[in-house]
């Protein structure tokens, strides 16, 4: 029987409309076969494709940013190679080209990250803070943040932590340990002011602030200063934030906390205990450290429900106890990396420290953050040597970047991609979308852009291609995504 003329014409339209709908995406990959951000325009036909379905009227928290960390150990890194090499890992990572990171972070005084102990006032006693000065972060710090902003075509936030109090305002009299003596509650939050100040002069604007990274502690092995969470509390609503809203900085962002996120529950209820003191928190900051598996989204969840109007964001996370691999982009793709928890972890909390993949680690977590309320996300140190520092605690780390400074060499690891899916793509003021994906190996984030651009970072973390069925507001696309896979798709 002869198709009649109208019913092929109709066929035709049809097929037309679907191949159309594949013309309205753009697909770039990362895999551990070696391609990175390889632009896909074919897909294989796969039987039980995973279904990603997106819905566009689920709006959910609106994206601050996403990026890495401003230490001292990055930027005197950069200073050591010649001015081609820096400028190619700035660009790398803040040029319209490279990851456009829109959210970062930065330490006030030393950390461990550091080439040794310093603070801007280091004069015992100096209640006025006459000795306060910022000079040992203009030799390669702030230059370093400068040059970033020139680079940057859409500009970054910057979140400020302090690792320590000056020593001196603290119980114990040293940068490492001890607590923040109630007498110097004021003094240490004009400190604070000083570094606004001081930063604001030299043309960079600090968005939000922690009362101190790490308020637990980290075993007495760097700088550290102890809050429990109503102490935290009651500094901010009594002296941190009246203190920045007399000075004229009232809209910087206190974030509270700033440590691992089981500790969410009891930092929340302190934070947000009365209208008093939550209205001079901006939100909550967290870190990854508690598990290389699991990004606690409950406990997240836990955050946006007890204030939704508030900021969570991830401030920190890294690969931490391994040295660098160079050069070895296989190595960041298996499952041999360790994290502390490996080795120093109680037996009641081993099974959130098992071996992990470097890469997956980075997206898996991204993505669990971002479906669960987290509205910023910053990586630790954009730049490491190939011993993992300088870390004068030597507590050596990896970073997606690793530096040879003898050689005036850089390998961007395949981590820096990783990141790169997300911070080039989801933009500032984006909303996140309902993404629904029951797979226990592709796992799925999606945002709405300023634009009006629709973008979706799937990641395959199984050793087979996999099919992608994409649904967005009940429009299909027929995609695959390879083994061992990261991959972003846009949508006009």
């Amino acid at each position: 029987m002869k198709t009649k003329p109208y019913l092929l014409s109709l066929l035709m339209v049809v097929l037309a409309l679907q191949a159309c709908s594949q013309k309205d995406i753009e697909v770039w990959e990362t895999s551990s076969e070696g391609g990175t951000l390889v632009q896909k325009t074919e897909f294989e036909k796969l039987e039980n494709p995973v279904i990603i379905e997106v819905n566009s009227a689920e709006e959910r928290q609106t994206l601050v940013g996403i990026g890495g960390s401003f230490t001292e150990a990055t930027s005197s890194i950069l200073a050591k190679l010649s001015k081609e090499k820096r400028q190619e890992v700035i660009d790398a990572y803040f040029g319209p080209e490279g990851a456009r990171y829109s959210l970062t972070r930065t330490h006030i005084g030393s950390c461990d990250f550091s080439k040794g102990h310093y603070c801007y006032a280091d004069v015992k006693g100096d209640t006025l803070l006459k000795s306060f000065t910022i000079a040992v972060d203009e030799e390669t710090l702030l230059p370093l943040i400068k040059d970033a902003q020139a680079a940057s075509k859409d500009g970054f936030q910057i979140v400020a932590s302090p690792w320590t109090a000056p020593w001196w305002m603290k119980d114990n009299q040293e940068y490492v340990g001890g607590a923040l003596l109630p007498e110097y509650q004021q003094v240490y939050a004009n400190y604070l002011v000083k570094y606004l100040e001081a930063y604001k002069a030299k043309g960079v604007d600090i968005w939000g602030m922690t009362p101190v990274n790490e308020p637990f502690g980290n075993g007495n092995n760097w700088e550290s200063m102890y809050f429990d969470p109503k102490y935290e509390a009651a500094f901010v609503r009594d002296y941190m934030g009246p203190t920045f809203e007399k000075a004229g900085f009232g809209n910087v962002q206190i974030l509270g906390y700033d440590q691992n996120r089981l500790g969410i529950p009891e930092w929340i209820d302190a934070m947000y205990a009365d209208e008093a003191t939550a209205r001079y928190f901006g939100g909550i900051a967290v870190h990854w450290y508690e598990s290389t598996v699991e990004w606690f989204g409950k406990e997240l969840t836990m955050a946006h429900d007890k204030a939704p109007n508030k900021h969570i964001i991830e401030t920190e996370g890294c690969v931490d106890a391994e040295d660098p691999h160079w050069k070895d982009d296989a190595w960041y793709w298996q499952c041999e990396a360790t994290d502390w928890g490996w080795d120093w972890a109680p037996d009641d909390q081993k099974h959130l420290h098992p071996k992990y993949v470097p890469v997956f680690r980075y997206a898996r977590d991204i993505i669990g953050c971002l479906n669960n309320w987290v509205d910023g996300w910053i990586d630790w140190n954009m730049v490491l040597d190939r011993q993992g520092g300088p870390n004068w605690a030597k507590n050596w780390c990896l970073a997606p970047v690793i530096a040879d400074t003898e050689n005036d060499e850089v390998y961007f690891t395949p981590m820096y991609y990783s990141i790169l899916h997300f911070s080039r793509y989801l933009r500032p003021g984006a909303k996140v979308l309902g993404v629904k994906c029951d797979n226990k190996e592709v796992m799925a984030t999606a945002v709405r852009n300023p634009d009006g651009t629709i973008a979706v970072v799937a990641i395959n973390q199984g050793a087979k291609p996999v099919g992608l069925d994409l649904v967005v507001d009940g429009k299909h696309y027929d995609l695959s995504i390879s083994k061992e896979a990261i991959q972003t798709i846009t949508i006009q």
